[in-house]
């Protein structure tokens, strides 16, 4: 039997890189005179993926990047006021209300009774504590972990924090390089559960050997998915 279920939370439980993209597309609107939006989209990927090491994931660091990024495409000559309104971009980014994801809510109260039940998120503390607290879904996770990275020693040292066997454990997530992956790499079960938003960085290939991989068409599908994994061990 499992004894444990782990669930990321951006865009597993609630919305979040559809904010990044409409932010992202005012990001355009505001560099048009200087850059074509296709052009400014790659850079700011670029800077983006050169900044992860020094910022981490979240919405800060993607704040900076997109300075930088207005930097280099204007030759550093961005007016003050654009970059004022990349920095209110960001804040409003910070405040806005969660909105959990269909069938979440109702299927993690169907779950809670029968596992313990951890949430493991990575990004910037506050904002995903946050995010946490907003969601109204705090209280039902027996643990939270907020890492800066998901990778397969960061999963084996929850699962051990957490006296779980990872192949008594399943990770829940809608990214398939951070949460499926290196769970399965640590020796758990994962389940992708396809969002429709997928920031570019977190795309990845299913695991060659899926016999502990299974991908839900929704949230609501997961007790049937966990009952079928059941069955089978």
């Amino acid at each position: 039997m499992l004894l444990t279920l782990c669930f990321d939370a951006d865009d597993t439980l609630w919305h979040n890189e559809r904010f990044f993209q409409m932010t992202q597309a005012h990001f355009a609107t505001l560099l048009a005179d200087y850059v074509e939006s296709d052009h400014l989209a790659e850079q700011l990927l670029a800077a983006e993926k050169r900044n992860l090491g020094r910022y981490g994931f979240g919405i800060k660091g993607f704040v900076l990047s997109m300075i930088e990024t207005a930097l280099d495409v204007t030759d550093n000559t961005v007016p003050g006021h654009v970059i004022a309104q990349i920095i209110a971009a960001g804040q409003d980014m910070l405040a806005h209300p969660i909105e959990l994801l269909p069938g979440v809510e109702d299927t993690i109260a169907e779950l809670a009774p029968k596992y313990r039940l951890i949430l493991i998120t990575k990004g910037d503390l506050l904002d995903q504590e946050r995010k946490i607290a907003q969601s109204g879904l705090g209280e039902v996770f027996d643990g939270v972990e907020i890492v800066s990275d998901k990778t397969k020693s960061a999963y084996a040292e929850i699962f051990a924090r957490h006296e779980t066997p990872a192949n008594a454990t399943l990770m829940v997530g809608n990214s398939m390089k951070s949460d499926v992956l290196p769970a399965i790499e640590a020796g758990a079960w994962g389940v992708w559960v396809p969002h429709g938003v997928t920031w570019e960085i977190e795309a990845a290939d299913p695991p060659e050997d899926r016999s502990r991989f299974h991908e839900a068409r929704d949230f609501m599908q997961l007790p049937k998915i966990i009952a079928s994994i059941e069955h089978s061990m």
